[in-house]
């Protein structure tokens, strides 16, 4: 049977609940394969209405949202009136919550999170809105090849217009470091150990901080036009940066730390947001 395929469709900017390791920012490529017979056109279906819809579809429902596994045991989530509780038991005893518009959300009926299992929702979604024409639909998810370091972070931006605002979504990302010209992977990967998996935030929103079974816990909220959020997990896995922590002040904030430790070095941080984009920093440290 004819078969269309399309990849890189888009990318995913995400952030997920781990039982493991907690809040974890991600970015997941998408590759697509569309089966069926031909339509009066020729095509299994126009690249155009794939974009349009299956594109559509990824990023009103999973791009810049909290995905969220429930049927992990830990994982307790009420609905109400357009807002979302969340308490997460971690297996470590670590506890996470988090508070927001229904929509910043993505509950999938799954034990964790997972590209095989997540594709599978997406299929399950997808299939029934496409052309009567189209049989069977496979995707697949996949974290980009980064040659070199990388880290994996989550965050929100209070001030932005679009889901960027939103808690908790995050990123999977690169980042590249010189030293007086010369590339220095040894900065760029102590900085992605040190990000591995990180949640930056903006000062200003840090509402308080309290003790819960022997670890201190971290607690934001703001306020925008969707509506509240609020996010309360380990403060051991929080960044505190002045303003929203967009990439221009990561990358600023990176070079501004590295340039410290390197007396009279010029520090260039090439600083990646998910794929292909990001921001670059450079700061020269007085000797």
């Amino acid at each position: 049977m004819p078969q269309l395929f399309v990849n890189r469709l888009t990318n995913l900017d995400f952030a997920y609940l781990d039982p493991q390791l907690g809040l974890l920012g991600e970015t997941w490529l998408v590759d697509l394969e569309l089966e069926g017979q031909l339509n009066a056109e020729g095509m299994v279906l126009d690249f155009g209405l794939v974009k349009k819809q299956v594109k559509g579809l990824l990023d009103q429902a999973f791009d810049h949202c909290l995905l969220v596994p429930l049927e992990y045991p830990g994982c307790q989530l009420d609905q109400a009136n357009g807002t979302a509780q969340l308490v997460f038991h971690c297996q470590d005893g670590q506890r996470i919550r988090h508070l927001s518009p229904q929509a910043a959300l993505c509950p999938l009926p799954l034990p964790r999170i997972e590209p095989e299992g997540v594709a599978a929702c997406i299929r399950q979604r997808l299939l029934p809105g496409l052309a009567e024409n189209c049989t069977e639909l496979r995707l697949r998810l996949y974290p980009e090849a980064i040659d070199g370091p990388f880290y994996q972070y989550s965050h929100g931006l209070r001030q932005h217009a679009g889901n960027c605002r939103r808690i908790a979504h995050g990123h999977r990302s690169a980042i590249q470091v010189q030293r007086n010209g010369v590339a220095a992977p040894e900065l760029a990967a102590a900085w992605a150990r040190r990000w591995r998996h990180a949640y930056l935030a903006e000062r200003a929103v840090l509402l308080g901080e309290y003790a819960y079974q022997g670890r201190t816990y971290a607690r934001f909220g703001y306020d925008t036009g969707e509506g509240r959020y609020e996010l309360e997990l380990p403060a051991e896995a929080c960044v505190l940066l002045q303003g929203d922590t967009t990439v221009e002040r990561i990358a600023q904030h990176i070079a501004t730390e590295l340039a410290s430790d390197q007396p009279g070095e010029t520090i260039q941080v090439r600083a990646f947001e998910g794929v292909g984009k990001g921001a670059l920093a450079q700061v020269r440290s007085p000797r």
